[in-house]
């Protein structure tokens, strides 16, 4: 008997807004889209009719409501009145033609970073890397591990405090929260750049208080910590590893190392931009700066658990892994590249 396609699973909803929920799980495992998913965009601000909204556009959104993947014509798009609403549905039907086209949910992201480029707004990259974690996370997902995915798909905000521990804090939520004392001396802290109180009044999450990220997980105020040792940058090992391994069916450990001592160094991959450069700079003896080199947070070593599954020529070798902030503290980091850099031996 074939196993056929079933409803994602019940269990702990985090993160309801990401639409996991309105999407099926296909007997690969692997997420398919469906109309209920394509509907709720319709419901953005972006598209979502307003009082101004001119007959063309209600109907145009009416008539997507009610079939989501209609076609629709250019003629369409220009009766809308509004140049900002008819761009908004220019965008998103360009989206929802590559998310109906594509095989699965996970086809249609990696597509995204193959050809010309992404073609669509980074806020939907975003999102797409959000629901895709919550699958790969699961129902019974570790606080510490749902928190660390959080870095994924979500800007953060670094800071060093006096006693050396390093703070990740979501950039958003910083800025919402500094000036109203919800994070109190961080929030002014990560806002201005000063230099931080050997005491801050913050909320971190760690193993005492993890079960909180579930009353907050839409929230994203919990800051964490990213020193090693911590659970956090453990948690985020863990994410990653199973990322590689849900989109390229290859098992891989992952852990942070302090240095990279490798007389044969053969591989790494930026986990972000600033990353990628130090990295590139590092392999190729360039002389890099204090003030870049402090922008380094942590370096890791990524190892596949079975050789064959790399490129012959430098099998069994470990692959350095790096992330980094930028010259404003932020961290942005892009998952896609553990996607399309990894020295695999197959094409995916």
């Amino acid at each position: 008997m074939t196993p056929t396609a079933r409803e994602a699973p019940r269990g702990r909803d985090y993160w309801a807004g990401c639409g996991y929920r309105h999407l099926t799980v296909g007997a690969d495992g692997r997420l398919t889209v469906t109309d209920a998913f394509l509907r709720a965009y319709l419901l953005r601000p972006e598209l979502a009719p307003v009082p101004a909204s001119c007959d063309a556009e209600l109907a145009l959104s009416d008539a997507l409501t009610a079939s989501p993947r209609r076609a629709v014509s250019e003629r369409e798009i220009a009766a809308i009145r509004d140049e900002d609403a008819r761009e908004n549905y220019r965008v998103w039907l360009r989206f929802r033609d590559r998310l109906a086209g594509a095989p699965s949910l996970e086809a249609a992201y990696s597509r995204l970073f193959q050809g010309d480029g992404v073609d669509v707004p980074p806020v939907f990259v975003h999102e797409l890397t959000q629901v895709l974690l919550r699958h790969i996370l699961g129902d019974e997902a570790d606080p510490i591990e749902a928190r660390a995915a959080e870095m994924l798909f979500r800007v953060q905000t670094v800071a060093v405090l006096e006693d050396g521990a390093v703070m990740a804090a979501d950039e958003a939520a910083v800025e919402r929260y500094a000036t109203t004392g919800g994070f109190g001396t961080l929030g002014e802290l990560l806002t201005t750049g000063r230099t931080p109180l050997r005491s801050v009044d913050l909320d971190v999450l760690a193993r005492e208080n993890a079960d909180e990220y579930w009353q907050r997980d839409e929230r994203h105020d919990l800051s964490i910590s990213l020193n090693r040792g911590q659970p956090a940058l453990d948690a985020l090992c863990r994410v990653l590893e199973r990322w590689v391994h849900h989109f390229l069916d290859a098992e891989v450990r992952i852990a942070p190392q302090r240095r990279i001592d490798d007389e044969r160094w053969a591989w790494h991959v930026g986990l972000d931009a600033e990353a990628s450069a130090i990295l590139n700079d590092l392999y190729n003896r360039v002389d890099i700066d204090d003030t870049r080199m402090g922008r380094l947070l942590a370096l890791f070593r990524l190892d596949f658990a079975n050789p064959a599954d790399m490129r012959a020529a430098i099998a069994g070798r470990p692959v350095h892994l790096a992330m980094a902030i930028d010259e404003r503290r932020r961290l942005r980091l892009k998952p896609q590249n553990l996607l399309l850099n990894l020295p695999l031996a197959r094409p995916q």
